[in-house]
């Protein structure tokens, strides 16, 4: 299984825009630029994304760890908070804070507590950011 997204950017740094675009239409064409990033422009940004997708999926492998232990949310809400800091090498993402509130009838804080452990070290998102990043680059004209 793949799942695409991607990215279009035109012009220098400061005074370009971008948009970005996922298959699933979800995102089409939505803009991005450096005030989206860096100031408080209006659009999206990469890290905000990053966050999304980190919410998303922890939330949805809490429900299956608390599945695999007999237990049903009747609601899980997950906050993704991306620390982006400018660093000695660079704008880097330092960390990301999970801050994950539920209410799980019949669930103990021992169940809670293995359930969002394993969560947020199993989440395919989780490992990704462990992982090996490979590149194709081609220059065109």
């Amino acid at each position: 299984m793949q799942r695409k997204g991607s990215a279009i950017w035109q012009g220098d740094l400061k005074s370009g825009k971008g948009t970005v675009s996922t298959d699933s239409g979800v995102l089409s064409q939505t803009q991005y630029s450096f005030s989206t990033r860096f100031e408080s422009g209006k659009g999206t940004n990469p890290e905000e994304l990053i966050a999304a997708a980190h919410a998303g999926c922890f939330t949805m492998a809490l429900s299956g760890q608390l599945g695999a232990a007999g237990l049903v949310a009747e609601k899980l809400e997950t906050t993704a908070t991306v620390t982006f800091e400018k660093l000695e090498a660079g704008w880097t993402v330092t960390g990301i804070l999970l801050d994950v509130n539920g209410t799980v009838p019949k669930a103990d804080q021992a169940a809670w507590e293995k359930a969002t452990q394993a969560a947020k070290a199993g989440c395919p998102i989780s490992r990704l950011l462990n992982t090996t990043i490979t590149m194709q680059a081609k220059l065109e004209g």
